[in-house]
């Protein structure tokens, strides 16, 4: 996926809300919007250079979207819009193999109380897919999700434990959006109940997939697939 070719640089002050932080531009503060609720803390720190796309608009509120953070030795996406689209674009390109035999594909799909990302058909039947955002990576290249609770995220996984128990192929992918992952878990301190049903969700026969990203501040791309450790 292409991002923007405007892309300006910034450097984070503070976080003001849920959507919006406060960088500093060429010089003058600037409230950017963050299409990302979670906490964040590991990426937002005082003085950390943005990248920012800019985001005209009569209504709009701020003038840039937070595109990528700059961690030094990897680039970071932070918006939590785009998972749904880069599993979309490479399931369309062939490269997800474990859906390859899925030649249909819609997007935003109501499944029982839930709206899914993504439902695939073909020869094997459906396959209904839930994306999520990861940005958060510790330790020895761990990544954790989610990093604040998500009632959200529990509900979806009901809907995909129910999907796999009517017989059909339900998915949850995880897209870190950095290079640096070399495993992901649940982040069970933060949000002990989605650990629980994404455990129960596996048990249950719902694929659980993880990948890491390319990112390069011209676009990025799902890379190599991560085991997953529940």
């Amino acid at each position: 996926m292409k991002l923007s070719p405007d892309l300006e640089e910034g450097h984070f002050i503070a976080r003001l809300n849920r959507f919006a932080a406060l960088v500093e531009v060429a010089g003058r503060e600037e409230m950017v919007h963050v299409a990302n609720s979670g906490r964040l803390g590991e990426l937002f720190e005082p003085g950390r250079r943005l990248l920012l796309a800019p985001a005209p608009g009569k209504h709009r509120k701020t003038r840039y979207d937070l595109a990528l953070v700059d961690l030094g030795h990897t680039l970071v996406s932070a918006d939590a819009r785009l998972p749904n689209a880069l599993v979309a674009e490479a399931l369309q390109a062939r490269e997800l193999e474990p859906y390859a035999d899925y030649p249909e594909l819609r997007r935003e799909v109501t499944c029982g109380e839930s709206r899914l990302d993504l439902m695939l058909e073909g020869p094997p039947g459906k396959c209904y897919l839930e994306t999520k955002s990861v940005t958060l990576v510790v330790e020895d290249g761990v990544a954790l999700f989610p990093d604040a609770p998500t009632t959200r995220g529990v509900k979806h996984l009901h809907t995909l434990a129910q999907v796999a128990a009517e017989g059909h192929r339900a998915g949850a992918i995880f897209v870190v959006q950095r290079s640096d992952a070399t495993s992901l878990k649940p982040h069970d301190t933060s949000d002990p109940e989605f650990g629980k049903a994404l455990r129960e969700a596996s048990a249950a026969g719902v694929d659980i997939l993880a990948c890491n990203c390319t990112v390069t501040p011209e676009e990025i791309r799902l890379a190599d697939p991560i085991p997953v450790i529940l």
